[in-house]
């Protein structure tokens, strides 16, 4: 059983880690409270790719980064903010290294 264990170890070490796409930083109008938040989380998370939304209620940005070589369209942005019930003030995609 030990060396079952430990080629289990082995191999997840091997296995390559799923690699990070872009990211994306969006200024969103109207956020007020974890429920907002929660509402953008739910519709980003639904775009095909979004690894990853975190917001912050305070000054309405929201971090969205993708899986792999995803990229997000700002018009699906735009719709996915709209249905949560806000309006997407800015969308900015972030350069590697910023």
């Amino acid at each position: 059983m030990d060396r079952l264990r430990t080629w289990i170890a082995a191999a997840a070490l091997m296995l390559p880690a799923a690699a990070i796409g872009a990211e994306y930083r969006l200024y969103v109008d109207g956020l007020a409270c974890p429920f907002c938040a929660y509402g953008i989380e739910k519709q980003l998370g639904k775009l095909d790719g979004v690894e990853d939304v975190h917001v912050e209620v305070g000054n309405g940005l929201v971090r969205v980064v993708t899986r792999g070589d995803r990229e997000l369209r700002e018009t699906d942005v735009r719709e996915a903010v709209e249905r949560a019930g806000f309006t997407l003030d800015r969308f900015d995609p972030v350069k590697a290294g910023s």
